[in-house]
Order: C-alpha cells, then sequence, then structure tokens
C-alpha cells in the first residue's frame, strides 16, 4: 500500500524550471529576481462546497490551481511557484493519476513549478499556495481606484454560476454549445496572467472575480473609499443570455453568480484607447460597464432604472 511519501513521488514529483530546490526535501529553495517583491496567496477547495464529489478529478486538478493563478493576475504578479497539500480519504491511484494531470497541465501551462507541500489522510480538501514576482511598486491593489475611473471587466460573467446552476438541476441550458461554454467556465477557468502584467501600466486598482461581481467591486469600493455606478446592460456574458438579462436568475448569475475568475479593474479615462487597443490586439475580451465615483455606494442600473440587488455574491460563511 502507498505511503505518503510515495504518493508524493508517483504523482506529484514534476520538473521545475526555476528552482534551486523542489520537493523531496524538508523545505524548498527559491530566488527571487533582483528589483522583484514576492506575492503569495493561498487557497482551498473542499469537497462538497468547491466541488462535488463527482466532478471529473482532472478537472479539479486544474481548477485548484487556476483560481491561485487568477490571484496572481489580479496582482499583476508574474505566477512561478506553488506548493499543494491535498487530504486524502483513502489512495484512490486512479483518482490521482487524473487530479495530478490536471494540476500540473495547469503548472505547465502557466511555467509553474511545483515546490512542495503536504499529504495526509481525511476528508477530500486541497490547499495550493502561489508564489509570483512582481517590480517593487508596480503591484496593481484593490487600494488606488479614484473618482472619475472607468471600470472594466474580462470576459464574460454569469458562465460558471449558471453551469453550477445546471448541473443543481436548477437552470436549465438546453442549448448544447451554451451548455458546454458554462460547464467549461466553471469546471476550468482561463485566468489570464498576460492582462494582469499590461495592467500594470494601464490601472488604477484590480481584483480578480471570484465570489461575484458586485462583492469583488465591493472590495475595491471599500478599499478606496470611492463609491461607483454600473450599467447591467454593458457587462458581457454568453449571447444565450443577452436577450434575458431582465430575468432576475441571470442578473444574479452575472452580478453575483461568482466562479468567474475574470477581472474586474479601473482606470484612468485617458487610458480608454490604450485599453481597447490592447483588447483587440491580444483578442482579450474587456468591457467598460461603469464609473467610480466619490459617493461611497455601489449602484448598478438597467436601462437608466436603479436595480435593488438582495445578495452581493458568495458568502464563505
Amino acid at each position: 500500500m502507498s505511503n505518503e511519501f510515495d504518493i508524493i513521488k508517483k504523482y506529484f514529483t514534476h520538473p521545475t524550471s526555476h528552482t534551486d530546490l523542489g520537493v523531496g526535501d524538508d523545505a524548498a529553495l527559491i530566488q527571487v529576481a533582483k528589483g522583484c517583491q514576492l506575492a503569495i496567496s493561498t487557497d482551498i477547495s473542499v469537497v462538497g462546497t468547491h466541488f462535488f464529489k463527482d466532478t471529473a478529478p482532472h478537472d479539479i486538478g486544474w481548477k485548484s490551481l487556476a483560481v491561485n493563478v487568477s490571484d496572481m493576475a489580479a496582482m499583476g504578479a508574474n505566477p512561478k511557484w506553488a506548493t499543494l497539500s491535498i487530504t486524502l480519504p483513502e489512495v484512490d491511484d486512479a483518482w490521482l493519476v487524473e487530479f495530478s494531470r490536471g494540476f500540473l497541465a495547469c503548472a505547465d501551462f502557466f511555467k509553474i513549478d511545483l515546490i512542495g507541500g503536504d499529504t495526509t489522510r481525511g476528508p477530500l480538501n486541497i490547499a495550493v499556495q502561489i508564489m509570483g514576482e512582481i517590480p517593487v511598486g508596480e503591484a496593481l491593489t484593490r487600494s488606488g481606484a479614484k473618482a472619475g475611473d472607468d471600470i472594466w471587466v474580462s470576459g464574460n460573467l454569469g458562465s460558471a454560476a449558471l453551469g453550477l446552476a445546471h448541473l443543481q438541476q436548477h437552470q436549465a441550458l438546453n442549448d448544447e454549445t451554451t451548455r458546454n461554454a458554462c460547464l467549461k467556465a466553471l469546471h476550468t477557468p482561463q485566468p489570464s496572467i498576460a492582462l494582469g502584467l499590461a495592467l500594470r501600466a494601464l490601472a488604477h486598482s484590480c481584483i480578480d472575480i471570484s465570489d461575484g461581481l458586485l462583492a469583488d467591486l465591493g472590495h475595491i469600493l471599500k478599499a478606496s473609499n470611492v463609491g461607483a455606478t454600473i450599467q447591467l446592460e454593458k457587462i458581457p456574458c454568453l449571447p444565450a443570455f443577452t436577450a434575458y438579462i431582465k430575468e432576475p436568475t441571470i442578473q444574479q448569475a452575472v452580478l453575483a453568480g461568482g466562479d468567474d475568475y475574470e477581472l474586474c479593474f479601473t482606470a484612468s479615462p485617458s487610458m480608454h484607447s490604450t485599453i481597447s487597443a490592447f483588447s483587440k490586439t491580444r483578442n482579450i475580451n474587456l468591457a467598460k460597464i461603469g464609473k467610480v465615483n466619490a459617493s461611497g455606494a455601489l449602484v448598478v442600473t438597467l436601462e437608466k432604472e436603479n436595480l435593488t440587488m438582495t445578495q452581493l455574491g458568495y458568502d464563505h460563511f
């Protein structure tokens, strides 16, 4: 029967490219480039809370790292290293093969070294710590938004939330193309490091959309001591949902559904043409959805009428 060290050696020992000492010792050794800071973030994924027990293990592996990559993108950091700690109810070789394949595929795609972690017996829980580099003084934060800034988002919002609602049988997605797009957004998010790196020179503030647009934009507004007005009809979503934007379930998914792992950022209006040009040349969908103001409140409108939202986003407790 496999023990902890067998599991690590068999499934989670992987070649590294920018690490002095990786998996196999009491600690990893890394060097941060001269003139850079270390950006560090951690996320925990819990079975029954963040994913279903029968979710494909490859997708669980990919997503458990990708959600951390999204945090690096939001900070304008270049991800380089990650640690993985996982509790397993049993040693299931077939599950571990696919989980590690998904996790390491994400690591390879974003050029991240897996440099350590821990394994033990227990309910299925996955904790990932990610580390990246950013030049001193260039980090994007939540506290830089200024009254008058434009508010932008990347990608399409609400897809993952509607994919989850479909799996829970709360929302039927009968069109195969739309259903597949929503399930892909839910299971294998694609954070944009390229956008995050570019925003160092373009944005005043940034956050990744994990708990829902309203909740996460609210963190920017609170940290920056400002308010905002956003227009629901300007928020990008899949074409299948555009015509139904007045439906409460669609509004809830787009504004507060969460699991989008897109970026929300604010920037001076003087950057509008530069951001639009970047969007076109890099084929990254970016949409201006509102304005920052000095009110201290967040207002959502639809066709110039104010909306009242009862739920702003996912609450971990």
